[in-house]
């Protein structure tokens, strides 16, 4: 292994930003090409910062302390915040904050806490600006217990890295050592992450390392090798293989260990990594690299690490020991769009490819990805690679998130474009299923607020926005049938836009949110506390096709002596069926068990109508737009 990838923060020549001493703070930032950088304090005074033959400008200033507002100047130029900046309590323009990492007491019970595996958890997703009415880190404390009792464990927060305006999604991140300034102090991250803990739920972050935000990133200023040569898709991108490349790498691997050690988050979602760059000149790719360096950071505590990779490499998820980078799991797009063109009917863009067939739903439940290198009309390319080695809760599955909601031009959920028989069907598939669930907020009392894509901007780059997502959602063909789209989606840049999409707490308390969250509750239940229905492991569940609306799937036992706790999930996504002639192997019960009824999606607790039980003496009869979960149990001698 080469030498810089042995590199750790302990070794490394400079810890980024400004660190608290014994006798006052260090300053350490990377500006190869400059000839002074100068340590500029708000209070006026100024300190010079010497330069070694790396580029590395360092200086430890006595007697000065957390709380201390500071930038630099590069060659008399600026000054400029701190591109490590620890906290920018006036956003990425303003000046830069000295923070003392150890001010925060952790709780006892947060000191116990042991991390998170993926295997077994169920994920929450949420923007902390639109989760409460207050947008705030404590606001989201105070839904914590709920969630947890609704059998949530483990909540995954859209982006923090600072950047300009007051709100937005987060995406646009350009000082990726501090948290946002508008949702509360660093100690206040803490403080939400340390309640969490206490409530039994873990805590992953959604960072994004393919691209710096287009307003505040004060980088270039400092270096111009901090950028690549080619930008990505969304913007300039951070310089992970080009020419001097190598302390680029380390700034943003230490920021990786950052959020692991120093802020107890049990883990990261690692954002569009097929935009990340980087030809393998260092011999390890960034991401394989931040994998590493982000477990040596949680210690002895177990952390969850995921992506997005829309073409699907299969490399991430293997072994560092067979060539792969690590991760623990990846966001499974296939299966949320099978299933919005079946609720929705949608067969446009990129959900072309899909049809939302039972046999898309088999094939996900048995072998995650559905496109695993075979052709992809959308794109007329092949996609996907093979995952020969994957395990089912390395499919990070889900029928909403944050990005496909808002790429509905009104920002609706599919629950509103489908009946409520047909949403219970496949929610309920969906959880059974043996990938790893994902919602989104207010999924589960089906919240009707839509969400958005929202920035706060200058001027001209909300023009850039708006225009940018109008060509975006231009690929849906029935938004090209709009004369003026403009007119019908919602303002990017309007506050009022931004606040539209906050959560209503009220809206939980109607009568078909209470049934919602029941059923919610009733599936999660069921998935926590059978083990069968929660084991997850390859092989354990082989499905069938009854009809072109029907399949089922079959739950096997792990072993043999436990044969008897098979179980038998039938979904109808339409209308009832009649079954005289059922040649299928997977509906006969185990030898001397019965099929009895365990749960439905048609309960009357549910704001359903009932399910009838589908074995008849003439046949199968299985209720319309349902799903039935069936265990078997031993057979009544008597009956």
């Amino acid at each position: 292994m080469r030498q810089k990838d042995k590199e750790s923060r302990n070794t490394h020549p400079c810890h980024f930003g400004a660190q608290l001493t014994a006798n006052g703070t260090s300053f350490c930032v990377w500006a190869p090409q400059a000839h002074t950088v100068d340590l500029v304090l708000k209070s006026g005074a100024k300190h010079p910062l010497h330069r070694s033959s790396e580029g590395y400008f360092t200086a430890e200033i006595p007697n000065l302390h957390a709380g201390e507002q500071y930038k630099f100047s590069v060659d008399g130029k600026g000054p400029f915040p701190d591109p490590a900046s620890r906290y920018q309590p006036e956003g990425p323009h303003g000046w830069s904050e000295i923070v003392d990492h150890a001010s925060y007491t952790w709780s006892e019970q947060e000191a116990a806490w042991r991390g998170c595996d993926l295997q077994g958890q169920v994920i929450y997703e949420l923007h902390v600006g639109t989760f409460t009415q207050e947008g705030t880190y404590h606001a989201a404390e105070k839904e914590f217990a709920r969630l947890r009792d609704l059998g949530i464990t483990v909540l995954e927060i859209m982006p923090l890295h600072e950047f300009a305006g007051e709100f937005g999604w987060g995406y646009d991140g350009v000082d990726f050592f501090a948290p946002f300034h508008a949702y509360g102090s660093p100690n206040d991250l803490r403080h939400m992450i340390d309640a969490a803990h206490q409530n039994g739920l873990g805590v992953i972050l959604d960072v994004v390392y393919n691209h710096f935000g287009p307003d505040g990133n004060y980088l270039n200023q400092f270096s111009p090798f901090y950028l690549a040569k080619e930008a990505s898709e969304w913007g300039d991108a951070p310089n992970f293989d080009g020419e001097h490349s190598g302390p680029v790498r380390e700034f943003f691997l230490q920021n990786v260990e950052e959020w692991i050690r120093e802020f107890h988050f049990d883990g990261l979602r690692f954002d569009a990594t097929q935009s990340i760059q980087d030809s393998g000149t260092h011999g390890e790719h960034i991401l394989a690299a931040m994998i590493r360096r982000a477990r040596a950071a949680a210690g002895n505590r177990s952390i969850i690490l995921t992506s997005e990779c829309e073409r699907q490499q299969s490399l991430q998820l293997l072994p560092p020991a067979q060539g792969g980078y690590g991760m623990d799991g990846m966001w499974n797009d296939d299966l949320h769009h099978s299933a919005v063109v079946r609720l929705t009917g949608k067969r446009e863009a990129y959900y072309t490819d899909h049809l939302g067939s039972p046999q898309e739903f088999v094939s996900a439940a048995k072998y995650g990805f559905l496109f695993q290198g075979q052709f992809y009309s959308w794109q007329k390319a092949n996609r996907g690679t093979p995952f020969p080695c994957m395990q089912p809760w390395q499919a990070v599955t889900f029928i909403e998130n944050h990005d496909q909601v808002a790429n509905n031009i009104h920002g609706t959920r599919p629950r509103a474009h489908a009946s409520d028989r047909l949403y219970r069907a496949m929610a309920a598939y969906w959880l059974l299923s043996p990938g790893t669930p994902l919602f989104f907020m207010g999924q589960e009392y089906g919240s009707a607020r839509h969400f958005v894509y929202f920035c706060d901007h200058k001027t001209e780059i909300c023009d850039s926005v708006r225009k940018g997502r109008i060509e975006f959602l231009g690929q849906f063909e029935s938004i090209k049938s709009i004369d003026n789209p403009a007119s019908v989606m919602a303002d990017p840049a309007l506050r009022e836009t931004f606040e539209s999409c906050k959560l209503q707490p009220a809206d939980r308390e109607t009568e078909e949110a209470q049934h919602l969250q029941r059923f919610f509750q009733d599936l999660l239940r069921l998935r926590g506390e059978d083990p069968h229905l929660s084991q997850q492991k390859k092989d354990a569940v082989d499905g069938a096709i009854l009809t072109a609306d029907c399949f089922i799937l079959r739950y096997f036992s792990s072993d043999a002596a436990g044969q008897g706790s098979d179980h038998l999930l039938i979904v109808n996504f339409g209308p009832l069926l009649e079954l005289a002639h059922v040649p299928e192997p997977l509906l006969a019960p185990p030898e001397g068990m019965q099929w009895t009824m365990q749960w439905n999606s048609e309960a009357v607790e549910y704001g359903g109508s009932g399910a009838m039980f589908p074995i008849t003496p003439t046949g199968w009869h299985i209720a319309e737009g349902c799903t039935l979960l069936l265990k078997a149990t031993p057979t009544n001698p008597s009956s």
